[in-house]
């Protein structure tokens, strides 16, 4: 497949335009690409006001935004940009299909593990890119974003393809966002979940808490890096069954993990955010899957055995 690898005048449909779609799809705006948003919640208060961002990296105010409610009327682009929550991923392949053209990329800006999988057996997997966002979003009344912190993006692609992976860090050539690529997604995916299960499984499990009290807790902290530890040893055996050179290192992951947390102050993670409104958490993707992967590939895991069936019960709970 051979991409338009221009930084510039690219179409881009976002897919999932909650908080962290919407931020990253505003910032591709500003840079001047032609950004289109599949907005449901909010489509209203934006064809009305615009789409407001707040951010410590300047506010952005975009009127008059190519916005719709179903993928049909966005039509096929260059990029599609699929932020939905993993909660969603079987409504993925009607919501992207519409956007996608022969030479189409697909970023993946989800969390969770095995998702890109999904989209490329939907797809191809040549077309497909990870996208893991490092930062701390919240959405706002309708129509507003409140960016806090960070906001940097790491890049891997299906196939770990260095040519491709080129191609998709161009597109964000000149916005605001800094991106990083990474030659092995699997390990990228792996690293992420180091502050994924811990922070928001701990929060929800200590009573809907936020990271800084995590932190401060001796015990829950303590339980934060073994969680850590976990997750590095399975994500180590899945790269090594999938026999890729990558490794994690796992000192540097887990100060590193530590040492951003403490900067974040009362940060609400996502999940715990959805669980506090009642809705679907992302359990399956970002506690599942990678339980599943150390079951299969014999890694014992006590800590990430207890949580997930503690983040199980919750979720059955709420959506009865």
């Amino acid at each position: 497949m051979k991409r338009n690898i221009s930084s510039h005048l690219q179409s881009i449909a976002v897919i999932g335009a909650g908080a962290v779609g919407s931020y990253y799809g505003a910032r591709l705006a500003q840079a001047g690409h032609d950004v289109r948003f599949l907005l449901r919640r909010d489509y209203q208060a934006v064809k009305a006001n615009g789409l407001k961002v707040t951010s410590p990296d300047g506010n952005i105010a975009l009127d008059n935004l190519r916005i719709a409610l179903n993928s049909r009327e966005i039509g096929p682009v260059d990029w599609v940009l699929c932020a939905l929550k993993a909660t969603s991923i079987d409504e993925a392949l009607e919501l992207v299909r519409p956007c996608v053209a022969s030479e189409t990329g697909i970023i993946v800006l989800m969390n969770g593990l095995g998702l890109e999988e999904r989209f490329a057996r939907w797809f191809g997997p040549e077309r497909i890119f990870g996208g893991l966002a490092f930062t701390c979003i919240n959405r706002g009344k309708p129509g507003h974003v409140e960016h806090l912190a960070y906001g940097s993006i790491t890049l891997g692609h299906y196939q770990n393809a260095p040519a491709e992976l080129e191609t998709a860090a161009a597109l964000w050539a000149e916005s605001k966002v800094t991106v990083t690529t990474s030659p092995s997604l699997m390990r990228a995916r792996w690293e992420k979940l180091c502050w994924n299960i811990p922070f928001n499984g701990l929060a929800i499990g200590a009573g809907a808490i936020t990271t800084d009290r995590i932190l401060a807790d001796p015990g829950l902290r303590e339980a934060a890096r073994r969680l850590m530890e976990e997750v590095i040893a399975v994500g180590n055996a899945d790269l090594a069954s999938g026999s890729e050179p990558a490794r994690i290192d796992g000192d540097a992951v887990i100060s590193r993990m530590f040492e951003l947390t403490a900067t974040m102050g009362a940060y609400k993670p996502s999940t715990m955010t959805d669980f506090v409104e009642g809705k679907p958490m992302e359990i399956e993707a970002i506690f599942g899957e990678p339980l599943k992967r150390a079951q299969l590939l014999g890694v014992d895991t006590p800590q990430l055995v207890l949580l997930t069936s503690q983040l199980r019960t919750l979720n059955r709970w709420m959506n009865k």
